[in-house]
């Protein structure tokens, strides 16, 4: 048996110059290769209250609460109950608003995924409109029938009265047992929300600085992880 060792070598010289040519032509080398993509940071506190306040416009008759602020309305609720209203709270006044940012972020899952805590108490309410958003521009807000009291104010936040407090161990993320007013992302058709925005309904009783919506706290039911691109 004969190897025709000329057609061998040329195709061995093909082999060795094609990927030179590559390389010579603009080809990708070790030293251009782009960085190995980061994956996002994300926070690995669980903490299913309001961290940060973005911004407060106050409106007119607010301005109880003003020396607690901004604790006061970060962290969990301060419920008294159905028999009286608590006063660990900020007034926003007339058509006052106030938004606020969660480090674990609601989530769409089953039932309510984000309570709001006002200080409703028997059959008093003062009532808030609620929005969320994922970048803290683009905003989907809840529908609240303010003006429908023989109906519960359905959609609006202050109606119901808070249960949970860090004094009596009820739970703030468990809408069966923590009052307030829940709120189901599946309403509005969104998957996640990192930002709450709640907003006096201006069909409210006024005067004084302690005027409109009174807010507590919010919590997260259904929640995950905050997670940022570096």
């Amino acid at each position: 048996m004969t190897m025709n060792t000329h057609g061998t070598w040329a195709r061995w010289s093909a082999c060795l110059v094609l990927p030179l040519l590559a390389v010579g032509c603009g080809g990708p080398s070790e030293a251009e290769s782009p960085p190995p993509a980061q994956p996002p940071v994300c926070s690995v506190e669980y903490n299913p209250f309001a961290t940060r306040v973005v911004s407060f416009k106050p409106g007119e008759d607010a301005g109880f609460g003003r020396d607690g602020y901004p604790d006061i309305v970060l962290g969990p609720p301060h419920g008294t109950g159905a028999g009286m209203g608590s006063l660990d709270v900020l007034s926003l006044g007339k058509q006052g608003e106030i938004v606020l940012e969660l480090t674990l972020g609601a989530v769409d899952g089953p039932g309510v995924d984000l309570l709001v805590f006002e200080n409703a108490f028997a059959n008093f309410a003062e009532t808030g409109v609620v929005a969320v958003s994922e970048d803290g521009q683009t905003w989907h807000e809840f529908p609240c029938a303010a003006a429908n009291r023989a109906g519960g104010y359905p959609g609006c936040a202050g109606v119901k009265p808070v249960n949970s407090s860090p004094e009596n161990g009820l739970s703030a993320t468990d809408p069966s047992v923590a009052g307030g007013d829940g709120f189901d992302l599946a309403t509005l058709g969104v998957a996640r929300a990192r930002f709450v925005r709640i907003r006096d309904s201006g069909a409210n009783t006024y005067g004084f600085t302690s005027g409109g919506f009174d807010l507590d706290a919010i919590s997260v039911v259904n929640g995950s992880p905050v997670c940022e691109w570096r």
